[in-house]
């Protein structure tokens, strides 16, 4: 393909090669990660990995278990129409990452730059990341491509902000995603979607954008940051509608098109509170952020009181919308009680405004660990969950969810797949969060009943559980275990008593001789 790269883009490529050795010695995901940091601080990543440090504080531990944060940003760019992903990383991490995400049903093509330590250590992985970009950026078939770099070109310095902003009309945007600069996969999400947000802004700012593919909507709209199950914005916009307001898109978008509107949105709904660089953009365009979400009776009387007093709503209509709504919900919760001590976990980012539609669903709620940090946007969830004797921990690690699980001993463990091996292994009951529990409707009425059967049904199974305790007890463990700890030691005397044993079985099966029960 014929393009002339630009001069700057070779000298950027040139940085990484300034220093051979520390590139080499970078060029691998297994060290220390403070090595690894203080190694891409020098090879010129080391703003962005200060302002990461800011945006995603770690806890008390070095990082949360949980999956490649860089599923997170590849999960945006992939369900997103028109737009093109390319990785650049080891093979291995992005086979992983593609098979991760085809299982999760995306059925979109990704984009890699392979690469070995000749072309990092010379900048010859940048020149083949600037090519694969022109060959990508096709106008007919993209709004935009999106390049992630993951650990290896980020330690290695790949200067991915030297790609050309557009190509005959295609936004280039480059992302640094590494496994030791970002916590979880749920904040991988953030660093895409605000990106994102900061292009578009700055393309607002520049002059007018296209209009919403479904039209420009009368009423002021509320921006909802955070993935949802899909009829949760549905049941938004109709709690909204008696304030004379209405649902807007959801961030991460699906379109590109539809992060102008969520910029000109009359307030942002932080449902999920741990999205830093999109609520930066947000109030660089001068929209108020409101924290929580509507679930349950008070939660939804709160939000819509915050919603309300955000876009300036007259008093008496917020009073409509939430007279409107909170009968409803309070039958639904009064309907479908749930029974039965809780602990919960996750690390998607909703555990509290989960943990909350819990608590006034009835449910005795000890714990709700959650693998995202403490925000500003989530204190009244904290707060409120603090109040009724729920322990709140942020930036949990496993440790301390299946610590938690050990201390209130709960009828039922909701949580990440370890935490549920765990509780299954022991026999107590329990729930996956991400897929079980996350992925239902938890907004308004309909959100208020959903939680219930799925709960209850699981809190039933106890008796299943003992009885195939029971049934399988000593299976798996111990001698049964089928690991030898030990060199299996010889006992002669045990083996010529068997040993004759078995020969009168024999005798005796011979004959037509029954040895049913003879053998003990």
């Amino acid at each position: 393909m014929d393009f002339d790269f630009d001069p700057k883009d070779r000298e950027g490529a040139a940085e990484t090669a300034a220093n051979p050795r520390a590139v080499a010695e970078a060029a691998s995901c297994h060290g220390p990660k403070a090595d690894i940091r203080a190694k891409a601080a020098e090879a010129g990543k080391g703003d962005i990995l200060e302002q990461y440090a800011k945006d995603y504080p770690v806890g008390p531990h070095d990082q949360p278990q949980s999956m490649c944060p860089a599923f997170g940003s590849l999960r945006v760019g992939l369900r997103m129409k028109r737009v093109a992903t390319i990785l650049s990383g080891s093979a291995c991490c992005v086979y992983g990452l593609t098979f991760t995400s085809h299982f999760y049903g995306a059925r979109r093509t990704v984009g890699y730059v392979p690469f070995d330590s000749e072309s990092l250590v010379t900048g010859k992985l940048y020149e083949d990341i600037v090519e694969a970009v022109h060959q990508t950026a096709k106008p007919a078939d993209y709004d935009a491509v999106v390049v992630t770099n993951l650990c290896v070109p980020t330690a290695s310095g790949v200067p991915l902000r030297l790609l050309p902003k557009e190509i005959d009309g295609v936004r280039i945007i480059g992302i640094d995603v590494p496994g030791f600069g970002v916590p979880t996969h749920a904040e991988a999400k953030d660093i895409l979607a605000g990106a994102m947000l900061a292009y578009a802004r700055e393309e607002v700012a520049a002059g007018p954008v296209p209009a919403p593919a479904g039209g420009v909507e009368e009423r002021p709209t509320v921006t909802l940051l955070g993935e949802m199950f899909p009829a949760d914005p549905m049941v938004i916009d109709q709690l909204l509608k008696p304030m004379g307001l209405a649902a807007g898109p959801t961030v991460p978008t699906r379109e590109w098109r539809e992060l102008y509107t969520a910029l000109d949105g009359a307030a942002v709904a932080a449902i999920h509170p741990f999205y830093t660089a999109s609520i930066r953009e947000f109030e660089a365009a001068g929209r108020p952020i409101v924290g929580s979400a509507p679930v349950g009776v008070d939660g939804t009387a709160k939000w819509l009181e915050a919603i309300g007093a955000a876009c300036g709503v007259a008093p008496d209509a917020i009073e409509a919308a939430k007279d409107a709504a909170l009968p409803a919900i309070r039958g639904a919760l009064a309907a479908t009680p749930i029974e039965g001590r809780i602990t919960l976990s996750g690390y998607e980012g909703s555990e509290l405004i989960v943990a909350r539609l819990l608590v006034e669903s009835g449910a005795d709620l000890r714990y709700v660990g959650t693998a995202c940090p403490k925000t500003r946007w989530s204190e009244a969830d904290r707060e409120w969950l603090e109040a009724r004797g729920v322990r709140v921990a942020y930036r949990a690690s496993l440790e301390q969810d299946l610590a938690a699980m050990e201390e209130f001993d709960p009828d039922l463990a909701i949580g990440t797949t370890p935490v549920v091996q765990k509780a299954k292994q022991a026999g107590r009951p329990a729930l996956y969060f991400t897929n079980l529990i996350s992925a239902r409707p938890l907004m308004g009425a309909a959100g208020a009943g959903s939680l219930a059967a799925v709960i209850n049904a699981a809190i039933g199974s106890k008796p299943r559980f003992d009885a195939m305790k029971a049934f399988f007890e000593g299976v798996g463990s111990g001698h049964a275990a089928g690991v030898w700890e030990d060199v299996p030691q010889d006992r002669p005397a045990f083996r010529k008593k068997h040993a004759a044993k078995a020969r009168q079985l024999a005798a005796k099966a011979g004959k037509g001789e029954s040895v049913t029960g003879d053998f003990d």
